[in-house]
């Protein structure tokens, strides 16, 4: 049984001596418990054990602070001056940055216990947490945004030697050791004060385990089933292969995030402070400001069995908004499961990734709908607030046609679901399209294979050079060659009028392209060489049109966009072999470059560093890019991303790439566009 302390008292992990008074406590005491089971040395399952605890931990952390930052007021229709309206969007990006952040810690976890051969437990204990599920220090609990929501959150994040209190409500009314000192075959929890002091212990457990049985049979996990972080726009989580990444895992989750030292300026806890300075300053000129809306504190979805501390959701719009919003988190916790169950050789892994991440982004807008909208008569003056209900089997499905089929299946209900509501508010609106667009592409990327195929006719193979819907496409018509040019992805690079200069005639009234003024193989090159695909061309001398490049290639212009090559499918239309796309953030044709980075001063470098670039055994076919809402582009297919000067900066399966100019790790996202407030179409 464990044993219960007063308040006040510290208690022990399971290297420490209970203290005597508090041993009377126990029905067993230590010293008996030792006699009857001697001291064993850390095993897998007792890793695996602790590294599902650590999982479940990021993985609360993570939900509490978006539901924090999803209660917070913006704009003058919610009772904001201008001045506050940017300061709370400006604590929101914070906290979404924090809370990304976390969700990096959570692939970091995961990615260990695959190494060790382990599933990823990717579900945890519905809010809120019972006594004795972490230690008695950390309570975790849905709360909106307050003066004492944020203390608790410094609280959870501070150093081991930080003096920092809890905020008002969270303390937790007594103190209790959930382990036994005793050596147990069982897998047991341990206590700890902080979480930084519980990865110290995971990292020195984890380096005992792999100095008794060797890096190789202590690391036996595939590490093709772990997901990569730079895909997720998680640069920091990455694969763990070996006893030093796992370590190097462990340390940049400390110094991100729980248990940063004092004074690392960029932590979660220093971060926290900032906002908690922001906000006291605020408080002392309009002492009376409300940041956030009422939300319920643990609001539940169904009469509870015990109401203490809990709010039952009654009003019928916001059970409707928050069920939705739930659902779609729970089919995002199984999509996670099923994309460890897939190797990085199957394209399903990059599309149920990218699959994961939008239905984050589709529930954001319900849950923020939820915490406006009242909870019921019951609860008077209170609002609603996303629940996040875990499944009770959110473990993958046997990746398969069944598996695909439940998907498809459920974006399709929450669709129709979604589009029944969008007429309640702009944030519902908002849920019902990005939904939409989710079934739309599962479709594409997930299909339900056919008994009978198509006729070959029917099935385009690749996109076609020139899209029908292409804007604004001047048509030039020679003898042998039909050119095809499309002002609006002009990036002025002059490839044209200095390589084919009686072709392109600049600046002249009256038609500017004439084709039969040069051999046609030579201007095939010359259009070849137009990096932003506005010059393309059909071939009407029988000869084959413009082919996909042998190689995908992303390079990164200096101080410029990213020149994309392959058989591009960009936000779902076939756009060519060739484009170039805005990676400043300033464009006002996004995703494509409009040259506006000039006028911006954007400053990127064209040489970013190498990372991993191991050889991709197959380097073409279709590449797909999707510029996310707000946010970076995401791309999906093999790819080689280039300097300027050709080198190998990163050979990818899928990447999460930056358009808002604000990364820190150019040309892959890492999250900044959330802190900056980027927007786009």
């Amino acid at each position: 049984m464990g044993a219960f302390y007063p308040q006040g008292v510290r208690y022990p992990n399971n290297q420490t001596v209970l203290e005597k008074g508090v041993r009377k406590l126990c029905r067993v005491t230590i010293d008996e418990a030792y006699r009857y089971a001697p001291p064993m040395p850390v095993n897998r399952e007792q890793l695996l054990h602790s590294l599902y605890e650590a999982a479940e931990l990021e993985h609360n952390l993570m939900c509490t602070y978006l539901y924090a930052a999803w209660s917070l007021k913006s704009g003058a229709e919610e009772g904001l001056t201008p001045q506050q309206d940017a300061l709370l969007a400006q604590w929101k990006n914070e906290i979404l940055g924090v809370a990304i952040e976390e969700m990096s810690h959570l692939v970091s976890v995961w990615n260990i216990t695959v190494a060790l051969g382990g599933a990823p437990r990717i579900g945890r204990f519905n809010f809120p947490l019972e006594p004795g599920a972490l230690p008695a220090s950390i309570v975790v609990r849905l709360a909106p945004f307050s003066r004492e929501t944020l203390q608790h959150f410094i609280y959870l994040e501070r150093p081991a030697d930080s003096a920092e209190l809890d905020g008002d409500g969270f303390v937790a009314p007594y103190h209790f050791a959930r382990g036994n000192l005793a050596a147990r075959h069982t897998p047991m929890p341990e206590d700890y004060a902080t979480v930084g002091v519980f990865y110290e212990s995971l990292k020195t457990n984890l380096t005992g385990f792999v100095a008794s049985l060797g890096e190789e049979r202590a690391l036996a996990g595939d590490p093709a089933l772990q997901m990569s972080g730079p895909g997720l726009g998680l640069p920091q989580a990455r694969r763990v292969l070996c006893a030093r990444t796992a370590m190097e895992a462990f340390d940049a989750i400390v110094t991100q995030g729980e248990g940063a030292a004092q004074g690392c300026n960029n932590s979660h806890y220093s971060r926290f402070q900032r906002i908690r300075t922001s906000f006291d300053e605020l408080l002392r000129s309009e002492p009376d400001f409300k940041p956030a809306f009422p939300a319920a504190t643990n609001p539940v979805l169904r009469a509870p069995t015990r109401p203490e501390g809990r709010v039952w959701i009654e009003d019928a719009q916001a059970a409707a908004t928050v069920d939705l919003a739930n659902a779609a988190y729970g089919l995002m916790l199984r999509v996670l499961a099923y994309v460890y169950a897939v190797p990085a050789s199957d394209a399903r892994k990059n599309v149920l990734t990218q699959l994961a991440i939008g239905l984050m982004r589709a529930m954001s807008p319900l849950a923020e709908a939820a915490a406006r909208l009242p909870a019921g008569p019951s609860n008077p003056g209170c609002n609603a607030g996303m629940s996040f209900t875990a499944l009770r089997d959110s473990a993958a499905l046997p990746p398969g046609l069944a598996a695909d089929r439940l998907i498809r299946e459920r974006l399709h209900e929450f669709a129709e679901g979604a589009a029944s509501m969008s007429a309640w508010s702009p944030r519902h609106a908002r849920a019902a399209a990005a939904f939409a667009k989710l079934a739309r592409d599962c479709d594409t990327q997930l299909p339900e294979p056919h008994a009978v195929a198509a006729p070959p006719a029917a099935v385009p193979t690749a996109p076609q050079p020139v899209a029908a819907a292409a804007p604004a496409v001047e048509v030039a018509a020679g003898r042998d060659i039909e050119i095809h040019f499309t002002g609006l992805r002009c990036i002025h690079s002059r490839q044209c009028v200095t390589g084919a200069p009686t072709v392109f005639l600049a600046n002249v009234k009256g038609p500017w392209i004439h084709p039969d003024t040069m051999p046609v193989e030579a201007l095939v090159e010359v259009a070849h060489a137009c990096p932003s695909g506005a010059i393309r061309y059909r071939r009407l001398d029988g000869h084959a049109d413009e082919q996909a490049p042998p190689v995908n290639l992303a390079s990164t212009r200096e101080a410029g966009p990213l020149a994309v090559r392959g058989e591009l499918l960009i936000d779902g239309e076939p756009a060519g072999y060739r484009a170039t796309l805005c990676r400043c953030g300033a464009s006002k044709h996004k995703p494509y470059c409009d040259g506006a980075h000039k006028e911006a001063g954007f400053g990127a470098s064209g040489e970013p560093p190498s990372g991993m670039a191991d050889m991709l055994p197959v380097r073409n076919g279709p590449l797909r890019v999707d510029p996310e809402h707000n946010g970076p582009l995401v791309v999906s297919g093999n790819l080689e991303i280039v300097s300027g000067t050709g080198r190998v900066v990163s050979r990818v399966t899928a990447a999460r790439l930056c358009r808002c100019g604000a990364s820190q790790n150019k040309p892959f996202c890492d999250g900044t566009h959330e802190r900056v407030g980027f927007r786009s179409d």
